[in-house]
């Protein structure tokens, strides 16, 4: 993990859904989650303008901050807040279930480095913004456009489920050669007692010019 916060990505790991500012309880009802078939859902359209030239900067200031995030294959279109650390050092997660968030200590997209994108799987309310990230396979195609208005676009390369208790902390959050996207959810099974999902899914992305 980018900036020497190893304990951010611990805590990510360890309870995605446990958000603080007014979304404790999140996770009151369990909404299956499988990883085959992939679920039938609406495609969005692709999204169009520029696209960012291939990366090449290690220098995150260089490269425009993420504004929205699509994956039409499985029909998310969501702004992206930005997340930081809590007092106690922990990485913030959205406190609603409707929007994902960058987490501003990683790199931007298009930049060198994992870009670190999280959201809610679902609340007592019903599915939330990644609810369907476990139905990605690779090569599909994430987009986040940037305050620029050039689009980084991304091909998924990989989709895992990790227990909480058995994060692969450094392959997450650790320095890549290239530019690439990690995408995390909670999910796999949901445990009522504690009120949190055991797992995470994580979407492993690179960059494609």
């Amino acid at each position: 993990m980018r900036g020497g916060k190893p304990a951010a990505a611990f805590a990510l790991a360890a309870g995605l859904v446990l958000a603080g500012g007014g979304a404790g309880g999140l996770v009151l009802t369990r909404h299956p989650v499988a990883a085959t078939p992939r679920t039938p859902v609406p495609a969005l359209p692709t999204p169009t303008g520029p696209i960012a030239a291939p990366p090449g900067t290690s220098d995150t200031s260089r490269v425009a901050a993420p504004m929205s995030l699509t994956i039409p294959v499985i029909g998310v279109s969501t702004r992206l807040i930005r997340l930081g650390l809590t007092a106690s050092g922990a990485l913030q997660v959205p406190s609603t279930t409707s929007v994902a968030g960058w987490y501003t200590g990683s790199s931007r997209p298009g930049a060198i480095g994992p870009a670190v994108i999280a959201g809610h799987i679902d609340s007592y309310l019903g599915p939330g913004i990644f609810f369907r990230l476990i139905d990605l396979r690779p090569g599909d195609r994430i987009y986040v456009r940037r305050a620029d208005g050039t689009l980084a676009v991304f091909a998924v390369t990989a989709v895992h489920v990790y227990a909480k208790d058995a994060f692969p902390t450094q392959k997450v959050y650790g320095p890549t050669p290239d530019a690439e996207l990690r995408l995390i959810t909670c999910g796999g099974v949901f445990d009522p007692a504690r009120g949190s999902y055991l797992s995470n899914v994580v979407v492993y992305a690179a960059a494609v010019g």
